[in-house]
């Protein structure tokens, strides 16, 4: 296979296609496959709903500086892009032949990652970190180390469900990551609590940080900090809907129709809650940024 690497000042797609065709067949070969296999698994479940927004929004972010992408883009070291695509074929391999789509959907992501920097070159990389960070969330999480990290927050989120309902009268009791209200019993699961959608409040939230509040990195580490705390928050709001309307209208209800409704609730009561503080910690974000640009001593 013949590859261009070439400065791409006056470089545009129609020529990069024409100069590259087998390097585009290539790509269209793998990348087509492990999209379909993407939409119909990963992305039909909540944990990787995120998944189209992410990679529409990251190539959006590199699009829009795609002017000073051929300005100053300059060729990686040809055997290091090549070392990178025999990783990634290998990776890609084993993961379609036996089924892993993490393994498969990493190796097209690094396989991206090794043909931008033999052709914009590492520089150029390192300008395009947020884009090609974000762009990773695209890559589905196994379902071990999801549950590594929900089964902790299902307790949390269990328990401040019940303290907060029996506050206020409800006859709720909780066992381990079981409620009882009434004569009904719920087991906040990964897709009852909504506790997979952290990854893709994450990633918007990292997208709405960067495109909003990039200039200043101080103030985005501490919204970045938030995310984690106003997911857990939304996702007591979907537990309480999910709670209430058992005890109001029985489980049938519950569980049908209005149980998809309250997952939509979580993801928009987050990106509200993120809205919300990020307006109320305007006077924070005003002195991190005048502190950021005063000079140095």
């Amino acid at each position: 296979m013949q590859v261009a690497m070439t400065p791409m000042e006056t470089v545009g797609l129609r020529q990069f296609a024409a100069r590259n065709p087998a390097l585009v067949l290539g790509l269209l070969a793998v990348g087509i496959p492990t999209l379909v296999a993407m939409a119909s698994q990963s992305w039909t479940r909540e944990e990787g709903v995120h998944g189209p927004i992410v990679l529409a929004t990251g190539f959006w972010l590199i699009w829009r500086r795609a002017d000073e992408i051929r300005r100053e883009a300059v060729p990686g070291n040809f055997w290091l892009t090549l070392a990178g695509l025999l990783v990634a074929a290998a990776i890609y391999t084993f993961g379609r032949a036996y089924g892993f789509l993490v393994l498969e959907v990493g190796a097209v992501y690094l396989a991206g990652i090794s043909l931008a920097y033999g052709f914009i070159g590492f520089r150029l990389l390192r300008k395009l970190w947020f884009p090609i960070l974000y762009l990773g969330f695209a890559v589905p999480l196994p379902g071990w180390l999801l549950d590594s990290i929900t089964l902790p927050l299902k307790y949390l989120v269990s328990d401040i469900v019940t303290r907060l309902l029996q506050a206020v009268g409800y006859p709720i009791v909780q066992v381990g990551v079981t409620l009882y209200i009434a004569q009904y019993q719920l087991l906040v699961e990964d897709a009852c609590a909504g506790l997979n959608s952290i990854i893709s409040l994450t990633a918007i939230g990292l997208f709405y940080i960067y495109l909003f509040h990039n200039a200043s990195w101080r103030y985005a580490l501490l919204l970045v900090a938030l995310v984690l705390p106003i997911a857990i928050a939304a996702n007591v709001i979907r537990v309480i809907i999910l709670v209430l309307i058992t005890y109001y209208l029985g489980d049938e209800m519950a569980q049908g129709y209005l149980h998809d409704t309250a997952g939509i609730v979580t993801f928009v009561s987050a990106l509200l809650l993120i809205f919300m503080i990020d307006g109320l910690l305007t006077p924070v974000r005003r002195m991190l940024t005048r502190r950021s640009d005063a000079p140095a001593a």
